[in-house]
C-alpha cells in the first residue's frame, strides 16, 4: 500500500458528501481497483445494539449506502451484516437493521445478511484463541470490509476496527469469550487473533460523528469530522486513538498488535495521507481501560502488582447509576460471570465474581451502568 492510513474530512452524512469522502479516502490506497465483477464482498458494520443513526452507536447507513454504490458499480455483490451482543437470529437482527436505518441499503444494491448459521474453526496460528465459533455468512465472501465506528469502550478504551471484528463471534457466544478471556490483556490478544483469521481486505472508520464518554452504546455523540481508511485494522486504530488523545499503551488491542510487530510505537511513525492532526479532539471524554494497567506492568514498577492487588486496587469496575436504572435486568442476563443479582428492583454487583468485562455497561439499554475508577487509580492518574 502507498500509505499506512488515509484520512479526509467528512463533515456530515449527506449522501453526496459521503460518496465524495469515500472516493477521496480510498484513492491513496489504490481505490477499489481490486474489486472484480461478480466478487462477493461482505461489509462488517458495527451494529452493536438498537439505536437510531444519530445516536452514534452504529456505523452510519449513509456511509454504508455510499460504499454499496461504489462496490455495486464495479459489479460486486454486497452483503452487509454483523452479529450484535444478543440473539443471533433473523427476528432479532432484522429489528436491529430496521432501528439503525439499514433497510435503506437495499436501495443501493446491498443485501442485508440473512444467513444466521454458525461454524467452528481451528486456527493454529492464534496466540490465545485457536478454536472458536464464527458467523458463517463470512464464508460466502471473497473479501471482507471492516467498517467500524469510532467510540470509547469500557473494557478496551477504544472501539474501532480491531474491536469491530468481535462481531465474528455469534452474539450468544460472546459472554463465554468474556469469561474465557477474563484477563483483559488476553481478551485484547484474542481480538487480534480474530483479525488475523478474518484478514479484512480493507478497514474503514466512521469518525464523522464519534461517541465519547460512556461508550460504546450509552455515550454522547461527538463531532470529529473525518473518514479514515487503511489496509491494516491496527494501523487505522493507532491513528484513530491519537485523534481522541489515546496513546498505544492506553488501548489494549494496540498493545497486543504492537507485541506482534503489526504497528509502530506511536501514531507519528505512520505514513498518513492527509493532515490527521487537524481532526484531533483534545477534550474528548475518554475511558481508561483497566487492561492497560496490566500491559504497563510488564517489567515496570507496576509489574510487582499482580492478580488481586491490581484487580482490587486499580481496575475500574461497573457501577449502577440508580437514578437512571429501570430494573429491566438486562445486565443480569448478559453478565458472563453471573455476578449480578436483582435486589429490590435494582442490580447488585458481586465484586468478588465480577471479571471487569463491562458487558453490563456496554449492553445496558438505558445507560445506567458506568465505569467507576477506584480512588487508587485516580490517585495514580494524578
Amino acid at each position: 500500500m502507498s500509505c499506512d492510513v488515509s484520512i479526509v474530512p467528512c463533515r456530515d452524512y449527506a449522501p453526496a458528501a459521503c460518496r465524495e469522502a469515500l472516493e477521496a479516502v480510498l484513492a491513496p490506497l489504490g481505490g477499489l481497483d481490486w474489486v472484480r465483477p461478480g466478487m462477493r464482498v461482505a461489509v462488517k458494520a458495527n451494529l452493536v445494539s438498537f439505536a437510531r443513526p444519530e445516536a452514534a452507536v452504529t456505523t452510519h447507513p449513509a456511509l454504508l449506502a455510499a460504499l454499496s454504490d461504489l462496490l455495486t458499480e464495479r459489479g460486486a455483490q454486497v452483503t452487509v451484516g454483523d452479529s450484535p451482543g444478543g440473539l443471533y437470529t433473523a427476528a432479532y437482527v432484522n429489528r436491529l437493521y430496521a432501528a439503525a436505518g439499514y433497510r435503506a441499503l437495499e436501495d443501493h444494491g446491498a443485501r442485508l445478511n440473512q444467513d444466521f448459521s454458525q461454524r467452528e474453526v481451528e486456527f493454529p496460528a492464534g496466540k490465545v484463541c485457536r478454536r472458536f465459533p464464527y458467523t458463517a455468512w463470512l464464508d460466502q465472501a471473497d473479501a471482507v470490509i471492516d467498517f467500524c465506528k469510532l467510540k470509547t469502550h469500557g473494557m478496551m478504551a477504544l472501539s474501532c476496527a480491531a474491536k469491530n471484528l468481535f462481531g465474528v463471534i455469534p452474539g450468544t457466544k460472546k459472554p463465554e469469550f468474556h469469561f474465557q478471556f477474563a484477563n483483559p490483556a488476553d481478551f485484547a490478544r484474542m481480538l487480534v487473533d480474530l483479525n488475523e483469521y478474518v484478514q479484512p481486505r480493507l478497514s474503514l472508520c466512521d469518525a464523522v460523528v464519534g461517541m465519547e464518554g460512556n461508550g460504546p452504546t450509552a455515550g454522547t455523540p461527538r463531532e470529529i469530522g473525518c473518514l479514515a481508511a487503511s489496509e491494516s485494522a491496527h494501523r487505522l486504530d493507532l491513528l484513530c486513538a491519537a485523534l481522541i488523545g489515546l496513546e498505544r499503551r492506553d488501548v489494549p488491542t494496540l498493545e497486543a498488535a504492537f507485541e506482534r510487530g503489526l504497528i509502530p510505537q506511536r501514531a507519528g511513525e505512520l505514513t498518513v495521507d492527509g493532515d490527521w492532526q487537524r481532526f484531533m479532539v483534545p477534550d474528548y471524554r475518554r475511558i481508561e481501560a483497566q487492561s492497560s494497567l496490566l500491559f504497563r506492568g510488564q517489567g515496570g514498577a507496576l509489574g510487582k502488582l499482580r492478580g488481586a492487588v491490581i484487580q482490587r486496587a486499580l481496575c475500574p469496575r461497573p457501577q449502577v447509576r440508580r437514578t437512571v436504572c429501570v430494573g429491566c435486568g438486562k445486565c443480569r442476563e448478559i453478565c458472563p460471570a453471573k455476578a449480578i443479582a436483582m435486589e429490590k428492583g435494582l442490580p447488585k454487583i458481586d465484586k468478588g465474581r465480577c471479571i471487569h468485562c463491562f458487558c453490563c455497561q456496554e449492553f445496558c439499554p438505558h445507560g445506567a451502568m458506568l465505569q467507576h475508577r477506584t480512588w487508587a487509580a485516580r490517585a495514580l492518574g494524578r
